[in-house]
C-alpha cells in the first residue's frame, strides 16, 4: 500500500489494509485494544484490481482507498472506496478515470484526504508529469488537472497539513519537487525543487507542525534524510534497511516527538524517535521484535489513548504482528503478538 496502511477509526478501532493478488483485504479490532477479526474481509466489492493500491485517511477517520483496475486488453482505469468504519464493508469500487482519459497503468497513486474530507487522488501521467482529481464537496469528482512537472518517478507521497492544505512530493532524477494548495480546495502548484539524490520507493510524509510538513527518504548513501520545504535535506541517520520508513507524531515523557520505524537489515524492526522537526537533536535506531519475511512492512499510528502502535505485515505470509507501547517512560513496548 502506498501510505499508511494501519490506520485508527472514527470509533476507536484499529484496522489494516493488505494487497492480496487482485483484491485489497481489511482487517479490524472487534473493539478497540480488543482481538482482531479473522479472516479479513475484501474492500470494495469483487472487482479485480492491479497491483499499487492507495489509502489515505481525514481528519473525520474514514479511509479513501484508490487502485488501478483492467477496463480492457491493455488499458486500465482509477477506482476510489470510502471505508467509513472499520467494522463495516466499504463502498463498492467507483470508477473516476484515467489521467490521460484513456490508456495503462502509468504509475502508483497517492493518497490525501482534505479537512472537508475530500480525497485528491494523485498519479503520474504519460507524459511524465503529475494529475489529480480531487472530490467534489457534495459528491462527485471534479476533471482531471494536469500539476505539470516532468521526469516524475513511480511512487508519490501525498499529505495534508495541520493547515488543511494538500501536499504532494515526487522523486525526479538527482532531486524532489513538491505541490502544495495555496488555499484549501484550490488545484496545488509546483512550489519548490531541491536537487538531492533519492533512492525510488522510499518517500514518506508526515505532517510536523503548523506550517510544515516532513518528506522522509533515502539518498543513496544509504542515509535516511528529512526534508522541509524552505530549507535544505538533512542527513537524520543511516537507513536501518532498504524499505520505505513509517513515521508517526507522538507524546513521548511530555515532548512532542517523530517515530520513526523500518524492517532493518536484520529483519528486525528498528525504531528511532527524536524531537519533532528538531534533526540536529539526533536519533538512533533500536531494533526490537522477531526477524520477519524479507516482504514485511512496518506502519505506525497511535491508539484512542494516544499511545503508539507498531504493525508489521507480510503480504506474503499475512502473518499480521502488533505491539504497543507500555504506560512507562521511555519508548519501551509490550511484547509483540499476532492479531
Amino acid at each position: 500500500m502506498n501510505g499508511d496502511w494501519l490506520l485508527r477509526g472514527r470509533d476507536g478501532r484499529l484496522s489494516v489494509y493488505l494487497p492480496s493478488g487482485d483484491a485489497v483485504l481489511c482487517r479490524a479490532e472487534l473493539g478497540p485494544g480488543g482481538p482482531w477479526e479473522a479472516p479479513p474481509r475484501k474492500v470494495g466489492g469483487d472487482q479485480k484490481l492491479r497491483p499499487g493500491p492507495a489509502v489515505g485517511q481525514g481528519a473525520d477517520g474514514y479511509a479513501h482507498l484508490v487502485s488501478w483496475r483492467p477496463t480492457k486488453p491493455g488499458e486500465a482505469g482509477l477506482v476510489h472506496s470510502t471505508h467509513f468504519r472499520p467494522r463495516l464493508a466499504a463502498l463498492d469500487w467507483t470508477p473516476i478515470g484515467h489521467p490521460d482519459k484513456t490508456g495503462d497503468r502509468t504509475g502508483t497513486p497517492a493518497v490525501a484526504v482534505d479537512t472537508q474530507g475530500r480525497a485528491h487522488v494523485f498519479v503520474r501521467n504519460k507524459g511524465g508529469g503529475v494529475s489529480m482529481v480531487a472530490q467534489k464537496e457534495k459528491g462527485g469528482w471534479d476533471p482531471w488537472r494536469d500539476l505539470k512537472g516532468r521526469d516524475v518517478q513511480e511512487d508519490l507521497a501525498a499529505v495534508t497539513g495541520e493547515s488543511g492544505r494538500v501536499e504532494l512530493y515526487a522523486a525526479v532524477p538527482g532531486g524532489l519537487v513538491y505541490w502544495r494548495q495555496a488555499e484549501p480546495g484550490t488545484p496545488p502548484v509546483l512550489e519548490e525543487a531541491v536537487e538531492t539524490p533519492v533512492r525510488p520507493g522510499t518517500l514518506r510524509a508526515l505532517a510536523t507542525s503548523a506550517d510544515h510538513s516532513t518528506l522522509f527518504y533515502t539518498d543513496d548513501s544509504g542515509d535516511l534524510c528529512a526534508w522541509r520545504p524552505g530549507g535544505k535535506p538533512v542527513a537524520l541517520l543511516a537507513s536501518a534497511g532498504p524499505g520505505p520508513v513509517s513515521a508517526v507524531r507522538c507524546e513521548l515523557d511530555g515532548h512532542d516527538c517523530t517515530l520513526l520505524a523500518q524492517r532493518s537489515s536484520s529483519g528486525r524492526v528498528a525504531f528511532a524517535a527524536y524531537p519533532t522537526e528538531q534533526e540536529a537533536a539526533g536519533a538512533w535506531w533500536t531494533e526490537s521484535g522477531p526477524q520477519l519475511p524479507a516482504d514485511a512492512r512496518v506502519s505506525l499510528t497511535t491508539d484512542e489513548d494516544g499511545r503508539v502502535v507498531a504493525a508489521t505485515l507480510s503480504p506474503s505470509t499475512g502473518q499480521l504482528l502488533l505491539t504497543r507501547r507500555k504506560d512507562e517512560p521511555g519508548l519501551a513496548l509490550e511484547a509483540w503478538r499476532e492479531a
